[in-house]
């Protein structure tokens, strides 16, 4: 079976070495092109790219996957099946018709609910307590195909984003095997979405990133692990907008919110609006990422002082 891997970010490449080292056989790569990335903006290449090239597969990095240059490649591969994984852009209805036994992509919720570019930070943030990943036949709506395999598992009350993802990542892996198997001998049984149960998770805004600590309590905690580590909950205190990570308790008794009650070794307790919350990391612009208890004893912060929210343009 002849599989072209269609994919971005270290997700898909985990998904895509996978394959690989268990025998697939990966005759093409499509991926997005290499973009400046970091704080010296210097540009790399996609993980999905860097494992194309150290395994010695033939990939390509169009602007757009259903252009003539992308079809050509395509066709010149002759994919039995492509399997996508985070791409990031939209394939067209001649990409889909091309491989005899269809595209089907990973998708890390249990669609119908969360479709979208961002359903493993938004799980988090809605204070969901099952997710999944769901292996579906594309078609020509997001995220709305005929589910093909899916499986579920629960979250932690305070897992992170980086957490969930390494688990749905190793989620993943077993179920494509499982799933590429089933294609082989013509076993797969395609159940359709129920759509009028459709949710989506559209793509993070900086704004989504702000933290409101006049919200409850459950609430802020699941801002914060949703964004945990990249690319950071953001907050405001004085003229500085900071990162927050690690928030490991909540508690019921009140502070006025955004106050920072009291800082020890294990972290600093912020008032919300109906209680408070433990943060142990924070992040100043420029600076790595550190304990309250550094930030407190380098005399970047004190007891007394107030996150705000506000939004910048």
């Amino acid at each position: 079976m002849r599989i072209v891997f269609v994919g971005t970010p270290e997700f898909a490449a985990e998904i895509l070495e996978h394959l690989i080292k268990n025998g697939f056989n990966v005759v093409g790569v499509v991926t997005q092109p290499d973009k400046p990335r970091g704080r010296g903006r210097k540009v790399e290449p996609t993980p999905v790219k860097a494992v194309a090239e150290k395994h010695e597969v033939p990939f390509i990095q169009p602007e757009s996957i259903n252009k003539k240059e992308a079809l050509e490649f395509l066709q010149s591969v002759r994919p039995d099946v492509i399997i996508v994984a985070s791409y990031g852009k939209i394939l067209g209805e001649k990409v889909l018709s091309l491989p005899s036994l269809g595209c089907y992509n990973i998708h890390p919720s249990l669609l119908p609910k969360y479709r979208g570019a961002s359903p493993i930070q938004r799980v988090l943030e809605n204070g969901e307590e099952r997710t999944g990943v769901t292996i579906y036949k594309m078609v020509k709506e997001l995220d709305a195909g005929p589910i093909a395999l899916q499986r579920e598992i629960s979250i932690d009350p305070f897992e992170t984003f980086d957490q969930l993802e390494k688990r749905l990542i190793e989620l993943s892996k077993e179920m494509l095997i499982e799933f590429l198997e089933k294609l082989k001998t013509g076993n797969i049984e395609l159940k359709e979405q129920d759509h009028s149960r459709a949710t989506y998770a559209p793509m993070i805004k900086k704004e989504d990133l702000i933290v409101d600590f006049s919200k409850d309590a459950e609430s802020v905690k699941n801002k914060i692990r949703a964004y945990d580590s990249r690319p950071g909950a953001r907050a405001f205190l004085g003229n500085d907008e900071v990162k927050l990570f690690g928030v490991t308790a909540i508690d019921s008794s009140g502070d006025e919110p955004g106050l920072i009650n009291y800082i020890d070794r294990e972290g600093a307790w912020i008032g919300t609006g109906d209680g408070k919350v433990k943060v142990r990391y924070i992040q100043f612009p420029g600076k790595k990422k550190m304990t309250f208890w550094e930030a407190k004893n380098g005399r970047l912060i004190i007891e007394g002082m107030r996150f705000e929210r506000r939004y910048e343009s």
